[in-house]
């Protein structure tokens, strides 16, 4: 039994423009690249569908800001601030400084 071959995205772009080309057949893709057939057609319609994101406004969309999640975190910066200045206010007997 064969194990299945996971391609990168790279090669999936490659053997899917080349099949949008049309100067050769399906069949002469899947020979030239090791692939099924059916594996050309999926990756060609995946390509179709997925081509008008990248001419979106906005292609590098900022994420978005989740505000509580900040306020946690804030929230927690400033009770790790006052145990470090603790704790180093604590430990200078014993460090000289």
């Amino acid at each position: 039994m064969s194990k299945r071959k996971n391609h990168s995205p790279e090669f999936k772009a490659k053997v899917a423009l080349e099949a949008l080309k049309g100067e050769r057949t399906v069949a002469e893709l899947a020979s030239q690249f090791g692939v099924h057939p059916t594996m050309i057609h999926s990756w060609k319609l995946a390509l179709l569908e997925g081509a008008s994101g990248v001419f979106e406004r906005g292609g590098n969309k900022t994420p978005e800001i989740d505000e509580e999640q900040v306020k946690e975190l804030h929230a927690k910066i400033g009770e790790l601030a006052v145990a470090n200045d603790f704790l180093s206010r604590k430990l200078k007997p014993w460090t000289g400084k």
